[in-house]
Order: structure tokens, then C-alpha cells, then sequence
């Protein structure tokens, strides 16, 4: 089995830009309409213009409400402070800087460009 994660942005190219600094990669897919960074072995992060999915969903798409958090990655890495410095040197926003959380792992927080709740983990 395989898992897509998708992420509906407002622009497709500029949220590419940022994901591409951020976790240090290229996409695998970068076409109109999807933009994709496989992440491990069987998940892909993938990107998708809002205008795309409501064209895909019709009536039954609209973009989340300006204000909430829309939705949380979070990202066991093997260096969490090099994540949360290149997505607060890319434009991101610092909701919660590096620090050890009652669960195990030291994690930091950071809001992207589209409202999208980032969370950087090392440890447990």
C-alpha cells in the first residue's frame, strides 16, 4: 500500500518553491495540477491547486475558512532544527520553536505559506 498525502494550495508553483527548500528535495511529479515529493518508501506529499480539486469535487469543494489551521504534517526527520530553520528561512511562519515534548521528541512547529501546520520531530 502506498499513501498520497495532499495538500490543497493556493499556488501550486510558489508552495513547489517552498516544499523544495524545505525538505531539501526535488519533486517526483511536477505537472499541472499535482506537484509530488515521495517522502519514504510508499508516501508521496503531493500539492493541488484549490481551482483543481473544486473543477475534480464541483459544488461540493470549498477552500478551508481563512484563521484555522487546515491540517498537520508532521515529519520525523533526522535533523529537526535544520527543517524548522529552512522553512522559517523560506517563509514560514514559527508557531512553536524546537523543544522537547512530553511524548518523547524534541519538535517544532511552523505554520506554511497555504495555512498548513508543520511539525519537525527527531527522538522517539
Amino acid at each position: 500500500m502506498r499513501a498520497h498525502f495532499i495538500l490543497y494550495v493556493q499556488n501550486q508553483g510558489a508552495s513547489a518553491a517552498f516544499y523544495r527548500v524545505v525538505l531539501g528535495a526535488e519533486p517526483t511529479l511536477d505537472v499541472p495540477g499535482m506537484t509530488e515529493f515521495t517522502l519514504s518508501d510508499g508516501v508521496v506529499l503531493g500539492l493541488m491547486p484549490e481551482a483543481g480539486i473544486a473543477r475534480l469535487l464541483a459544488d461540493t469543494f470549498a477552500p478551508a475558512r481563512p484563521g484555522g489551521f487546515r491540517a498537520e504534517l508532521y515529519l520525523v526527520v533526522s535533523d529537526p532544527a535544520a527543517f524548522h530553520a529552512r522553512a522559517l528561512a523560506t517563509g514560514a511562519r514559527e508557531l512553536s520553536a524546537l523543544a522537547p515534548r512530553d511524548w518523547g521528541a524534541d519538535v517544532a512547529y511552523v505554520l506554511d505559506p497555504d495555512g498548513y501546520v508543520l511539525a519537525f520531530a527527531g527522538g522517539a
